[in-house]
């Protein structure tokens, strides 16, 4: 298996230019600077096997991103960011299973790096 792509969308260019940079050496990173753009991601590239989505994004949140992201491909692993404490929706969406963790801003990479390594090893690698 080749490097594992990944999907990162986030409306800040720093963010997406940080999370890129610390992960593109071990995964091969899309990055969207808007739902719009991440789910044109989704739809052209069926190998996608882990979709980080910033919370807070103008037109869509990230747990709506995630359910239309869903629609096109349910067999990937969703995570989402936030720069601010567990809210309601998106303690409902890891109660649902529609998202597997949350990650706290600022990132911290080397716990993303670990989640997404340990979603590899216990998901993806059973399949094979």
């Amino acid at each position: 298996m080749g490097k594992v792509k990944i999907l990162y969308v986030d409306d800040e260019a720093i963010n997406l230019m940080l999370f890129q940079a610390n992960l593109e050496k071990k995964y091969d990173i899309l990055i969207a600077e808007n739902p719009f753009t991440g789910l044109q991601h989704i739809a052209e590239n069926k190998d996608i096997k882990v979709v980080v989505s910033d919370m807070k994004m103008p037109v869509m949140n990230g747990i709506e991103f995630i359910l239309k992201a869903r629609l096109l491909s349910s067999e990937v692993a969703y995570y989402i960011l936030t720069g601010f404490e567990i809210t309601e929706d998106i303690q409902e969406a890891l109660n649902q299973g529609i998202i597997r963790r949350y990650f706290r801003k600022p990132f911290n990479i080397q716990e993303i790096s670990r989640e997404i390594e340990n979603t590899i090893t216990d998901y993806y690698e059973q399949q094979e």
